[in-house]
């Protein structure tokens, strides 16, 4: 009896445990992704963003061994030699002799002056680590531009399978009234033929519209470096009030323009680069300044004559011997410190060459941002451009739709009193979903050039 309600306790834990596991499987391929989330994802786990910031990194590293270079450096040396045959010996004359000498000394310089290169070094480090932490900030606005034109396609492509969709179910709700034209003598049958050939390629429209979504949406997972894009999908936004909530964006190219200067990580980048190259040029003018280094260490030794028992001390008659270790690192230690004053007179040109290189690299980054300035404005003013028509395409194709959904309406009420024909009928429909799709794509071909306007604004991306 108790294994029995083991047993049944052990499926009901399995069960449960299958349970948990379909819902969170289910809920992972319900998961509806807002525009924000792609975004902030496709920043995480973007191959190119993560070496950017392996780049910074480098530089915070460049940065910290420049500071740590004001350090005194501490190093410690030891060696060993033996001698055999002919050495020199105390008195200066050379003699027969096998000796051991052990060396060790430890030192540390200290600059004290450098010609304020170490300084600019420092400088020009923050400089670049500041110029580094742009360079990553403008590859994430790049990224989350490109997300957002993605997110943009998807919601564009849901749109039109979403009218495809309806105009299939209008046709097909057109084949029964046409069938009962045709019973009542009220239409040739070919219009039922005509009906239901327009069925066939509105199915082969709503095909072709739900591949396009499929397609965009694995863009957009591709975009976004997701291991498993399977039931991917997002969530649409509310888009009710675009001409009104992003009217607001559109505004003069001179506006823009003051404003991108002061917010775009790509100007800032380049301004980081242009200081830099200028503390390139200062410490390239140290070499003509003197160095002073202070040093100082200590060293000792001990010797060892192998042959030393072959000698007679000549005062006392009683054979030599080595003194110990001891007697000797106490008698033979010197310790010394000391400045180093280095003038440098003449180096074959290279610190003059040097200079007139950091000079040249001055005015090339200055002429870099004064380029992308340019470049900058002639983009805002084609991005103004761009959003201004595609104000006055979206507001057309608005008005194109209310006329063409007006005179579908007048030719399927002939159609369907049996006074005009199922071409007419198709046709008028035709009009209608092509002014549909017209406003579609200049809705969000408006919302798209508006959010490119508020991304040189400095605005954050969203819907």
């Amino acid at each position: 009896m108790c294994h029995f309600n083991s047993h049944r306790a052990g499926i009901r834990v399995s069960g449960l445990l299958f349970f948990l596991c379909f819902f969170s499987v289910a809920n992972a391929q319900q998961k509806q992704w807002t525009l924000e989330e792609c975004i902030q994802y496709a920043i995480d786990h973007n191959i190119s963003i993560q070496q950017l910031k392996v780049q910074q990194a480098s530089a915070e590293v460049d940065l910290n061994t420049a500071q740590m270079s004001r350090l005194p450096n501490l190093d410690a040396n030891a060696n060993q030699n033996w001698s055999f045959g002919r050495t020199q010996a105390e008195s200066g004359l050379y003699k027969n002799r096998t000796q051991s000498n052990t060396n060790f000394s430890i030192g540390s310089s200290i600059p004290l002056f450098t010609g304020f290169r170490i300084p600019n070094e420092i400088a020009k480090n923050k400089l670049e680590l500041a110029a580094a932490v742009q360079n990553l900030e403008k590859a994430k606005e790049n990224l989350s531009l490109n997300v957002a034109s993605l997110f943009l396609q998807v919601l564009f492509n849901r749109e039109i399978l979403k009218v495809n969709e309806e105009q299939l179910t209008l046709s097909r709700s057109q084949v029964d009234r046409t069938q009962a034209l045709v019973e009542e003598g009220k239409a040739p049958k070919s219009q039922l033929y005509d009906i239901e050939a327009q069925v066939a390629n509105d199915r082969v429209a709503v095909v072709q519209a739900g591949s396009a979504l499929q397609l965009a949406l694995l863009d957009l997972a591709q975009s976004l470096e997701l291991e498993n894009n399977a039931g991917f999908d997002i969530q649409v936004p509310e888009l009710e009030n675009v001409m009104q909530e992003d009217g607001n964006s559109i505004q003069p190219t001179s506006i823009i323009f003051n404003s991108a200067l002061q917010s775009k990580p790509v100007v800032k980048e380049q301004e980081l680069r242009v200081e830099s190259a200028k503390k390139s040029l200062k410490i390239a003018q140290a070499g003509h300044l003197p160095t002073l280094n202070l040093s100082l260490g200590y060293q000792n030794a001990y010797f060892y004559d192998y042959d030393a028992h072959k000698k007679i001390n000549p005062a006392t008659g009683i054979p030599l011997t080595n003194a110990s270790l001891s007697e000797q690192l106490k008698s033979n230690p010197q310790k010394y410190i000391g400045l180093s004053l280095n003038i440098p007179i003449f180096n074959r040109f290279s610190v003059r060459n040097q200079i007139r290189n950091a000079r040249l690299n001055i005015e090339n980054q200055q002429l870099t941002l004064e380029n992308i300035k340019k470049t900058l404005y002639k983009e805002i003013e084609t991005a103004y451009l761009n959003a201004a028509n595609a104000q006055a395409k979206y507001r057309a194709s608005e008005q194109a739709v209310i006329a063409t959904s007006e005179a579908f309406q007048y030719a399927r009420e002939r159609y369907e009193t049996g006074k005009s024909s199922a071409f007419e009928f198709n046709e008028a429909k035709t009009k209608m979903l092509k002014s549909q799709s017209e406003a579609i794509q200049a809705k969000y071909d408006y919302i798209f050039r508006t959010k490119i306007l508020d991304f040189y604004n400095g605005i954050p991306i969203k819907l």
